[in-house]
């Protein structure tokens, strides 16, 4: 095969928690005074680590905060967000997705997975795959976000193999100028799989099985 390997990012991709992230930021903005944080400004937030998120969050106040200030509020968006997680398990996982990554696994192919959530194994331990992957590169291990491809070149660090021998699934184009920047294929889902500069464009998972087998 072409490949020895793919890393997936988690939200979008593996399981769906944006209406979570949504409604934690929505509580905390409320908390301090936003009321008119919206499912569009948190689409902005597809990719992004928890303190760039909250900047774009405070673009819609008024007021300045501290540096220890936006740390507490940060740790009440993760406290809010866990839970909600909390009501997560093995359901939000769609059966079809589980049977793509038992084929892929099959096939003799390594999985990571390349998150920038701090909450990823909890996520995947929620939906019953956390001991599921060969690895795992989250926000715990990082210091910098995507488009940055430090979660991917680790994730491939982990799996013991070259980036051009990986291929990396996003759903947010920070996610596909990361695989790009570091070397990686590319494949777009979701809200990336019309951009220009995912090496393959897939509408479903399972499409993962055909570039595989080209």
């Amino acid at each position: 095969m072409k490949y020895k390997g793919i890393i997936f990012d988690l939200d979008g991709v593996i399981c769906f928690t944006d209406e979570y992230h949504y409604l934690a930021w929505k509580e905390l903005g409320e908390s301090i005074g936003i009321f008119n944080f919206t499912r569009e400004d948190n689409h902005r937030l597809r990719g992004v680590s928890r303190m760039e998120s909250l900047e774009i969050l405070l673009e819609k106040s008024k007021r300045k905060f501290s540096l220890e200030e936006k740390f507490k509020l940060a740790e009440e968006k993760n406290r809010i967000y866990r839970n909600l997680l909390a009501k997560m398990s093995e359901a939000d996982l769609e059966q079809e997705t589980f049977t793509v990554l038992k084929d892929l696994k099959a096939k003799g192919l390594k999985l990571a997975i390349g998150s920038s959530s701090k909450n990823a194994r909890y996520i995947l331990e929620k939906i019953g795959l956390l001991t599921f992957f060969d690895a795992i590169s989250d926000g715990n291990n990082i210091t910098k976000s995507k488009p940055n491809p430090e979660v991917f070149l680790k994730a491939a660090g982990l799996l013991n193999i070259k980036p051009g021998d990986l291929i990396v699934v996003e759903d947010a184009k920070a996610g596909i100028d990361a695989a790009v920047a570091g070397g990686f294929a590319s494949v777009g889902i979701g809200d990336a799989a019309n951009y220009e500069k995912s090496d393959y464009k897939i509408e479903k998972l399972r499409e993962l099985l055909d570039i595989i087998e080209k």
